[in-house]
């Protein structure tokens, strides 16, 4: 009995080793696995310009000698991939699915947003030290070439001091505006007016970091917009009874969603009271907080430039439909 019982006892002593055995081995299983995976997908893994190209890229792009601006975010997903979102010169961010890095050098393709061809936009580039350059192919089939810097982070160290209230309108003039284009705007009883779609208008001075007030109003299915150092659009547009959307009131164009549709009908007048300190924003619309303390990833569509790290002006857009301003007051930071 007792030479069984030491047989049954080697016996489940050796099972037991088994199974432990198992369970030490499969991390290490695990993780030669997802080293192998990962190699054959170009990922991190394996090469360090995988990690080097991730984050956000200030983007200009040469269209036969004028510069104008865009924006690329690459990061990392899952195991091997990278993936990331892309601002062009109009319209809105876009996501991109996949961003392929070969021998150092990195492409993606994204369909089109309001372009009116069918092809995609495709976009390559090479990182070199610190910077990004390459060239970029637009639905149209035109192809031009790009610079990118890397993104300031605009982290400001302490919270700001509040400079004088400046007001930027004084209901008569617009002495301190100039427009982009032909100027089809003008100031009438107190009330800075785009009676028709236009050019956009545009503060001569630039500023940091500041607190706005601004009134406005619009008729019935217009659209506007007022841009924070002529980067960062704050959509101006008739959407009463709407869901919240990052492309409708109150909404950081394409990137941050309002959490309340808090908009009035067409014809009222409405409100805005900004506080915009780094990239750090908050947005009380009528009275009430709709975007609280949130980052702004990037410059929106129709930034006058993607220089991100210097002051900028305040710019209405005025190319989208009639609209009023009135009670522009903006407050710096010292």
């Amino acid at each position: 009995k007792n030479k069984n019982k030491r047989s049954q006892m080697r016996k489940l002593s050796i099972a037991g080793i088994q199974q432990i055995s198992r369970y030490l081995l499969m991390p290490v299983v695990l993780l030669l696995i997802t080293v192998s995976a990962a190699k054959a997908y170009n990922s991190p893994f394996e090469q360090s310009d995988s990690v080097a190209i991730q984050g956000r890229w200030d983007i200009t792009i040469d269209i036969a000698g004028k510069m104008y601006p865009s924006w690329l975010e690459i990061r990392h997903s899952g195991l091997r991939m990278l993936v990331g979102q892309f601002v062009g010169i109009g319209g809105s961010a876009r996501p991109i699915s996949r961003v392929n890095l070969v021998n150092g050098k990195m492409s993606f393709s994204i369909p089109p947003q309001w372009e009116p061809e069918d092809h995609d936009l495709s976009v390559e580039g090479t990182l070199q030290g610190d910077s990004l350059t390459g060239s970029m192919t637009f639905s149209n089939g035109n192809t031009y070439n790009w610079t990118g810097k890397r993104a300031p982070v605009l982290r400001r160290k302490s919270e700001p001091v509040w400079g004088k209230p400046i007001h930027l309108f004084d209901g008569t003039n617009l002495k301190s505006w100039h427009a982009t284009g032909e100027n089809q705007w003008k100031a009438e009883s107190g009330i800075m007016r785009s009676p028709h779609s236009g050019s956009n208008l545009v503060t001569n001075e630039t500023f940091k970091d500041f607190k706005l007030h601004i009134e406005f109003r619009y008729p019935k299915e217009s659209n506007s917009g007022v841009y924070l150092r002529g980067r960062y659009e704050v959509q101006v547009i008739d959407s009463k009874d709407l869901e919240p959307s990052s492309v409708l009131f109150g909404g950081i164009y394409g990137f941050l969603t309002p959490s309340e549709m808090v908009a009035k009908a067409p014809g009222e007048w409405q409100t805005y009271d900004i506080t915009l300190v780094g990239r750090m924003v908050t947005v009380v619309a009528n009275g009430k907080t709709i975007i609280c303390n949130q980052e702004i990833p990037g410059i929106t569509g129709g930034a006058i430039d993607s220089n991100e790290g210097e002051p900028g002006p305040i710019y209405l857009q005025g190319d989208h439909g009639p609209v009023d301003y009135r009670n522009i007051i903006i407050t710096p930071a010292k």
